[in-house]
């Protein structure tokens, strides 16, 4: 599990799902156990705090996670989402309360053993990707559970989960991975990631334990980094942030970043 460690330092893969002051809607993390924290982020709570006038639009941005999520009234809803290319964003009702997982960037193949690229860009039910996680959820987690409590739950099981597997590292990917947290993204991912794979074992390894390329993932490391650096409105408009992470003109970094977002980062960071 050490092996993973230096993933947590350097990388938080937050989701500015909804804003402090909105009082029909809550959004909550639970920090998972010190044996876990290097393949778990965050367990995560969506809900409602009262029935909507209307659909509620989630927006999901790009965060290079893995993540299984569930419905805490009928826990026998369960899925899981794969990486993201860019920001998704759909409808999930007047009233909802969704308990999720966010899995550190490859810690999912690295517990479950699944192509994380037969995962992108798509939710899928969670018992076509893994039978024996979405009966443990159907099964264990009561609709009556606290998130506290289902947290509680998650925890022993995907510590469990840790300690049954033998997990393989391969450390050609785990340093190419590490360059790219200590570049925050910003690197030329054929050049400057010489950890003895050729581009093309770097491009099939990569989409096995993330589900994308390295130049891909490494833009969205680069927009959370942004994200994760939280600049004001006036700083954007001086701004030097952009040029620090490879963007020549403020164009370009508008609309990488609405790629990833969904909106400017001026709309984003009011």
């Amino acid at each position: 599990m050490n092996e993973l460690n230096f993933i947590r330092e350097y990388y938080q893969p937050i989701q500015p799902a909804v804003s402090a002051n909105d009082n029909e809607i809550s959004y909550h993390e639970i920090q998972p156990n010190k044996e876990i924290e290097n393949f778990v982020y965050c367990f995560w709570q969506l809900k409602t705090q009262k029935v909507l006038s209307k659909d509620y639009d989630y927006r999901v941005v790009s965060d290079g996670c893995i993540d299984v999520f569930f419905n805490r009234k009928q826990p026998t809803e369960n899925f899981v989402m794969g990486f993201s290319r860019k920001f998704v964003q759909f409808p999930i009702g007047k009233e909802f309360d969704y308990i999720g997982i966010r899995f550190m960037p490859s810690a999912f193949t690295h517990l479950f053993g699944v192509n994380a690229k037969d995962l992108s860009n798509q939710s899928q039910e969670l018992n076509k990707i893994s039978l024996n996680f979405s009966e443990w959820i159907n099964s264990e987690i009561s609709p009556s559970d606290s998130f506290n409590r289902i947290a509680e739950k998650l925890n022993k099981k995907i510590i469990g989960l840790s300690k049954k597997r033998e997990i393989h590292y391969d450390h050609r990917f785990l340093d190419a991975l590490l360059l790219i947290f200590q570049k925050n993204g910003f690197l030329d991912t054929e050049k400057d990631l010489n950890t003895g794979l050729s581009p093309r074992q770097l491009r099939r390894i990569f989409n096995f334990y993330i589900g994308t390329t390295a130049k891909s993932f490494s833009n969205v490391v680069r927009f959370q980094y942004i994200l994760n650096a939280k600049p004001s409105t006036q700083s954007l408009k001086e701004n030097k942030l952009y040029f620090d992470v490879g963007f020549f003109d403020q164009a370009h970094f508008i609309k990488n970043f609405k790629t990833f977002y969904g909106v400017t980062p001026s709309e984003a960071f009011r």
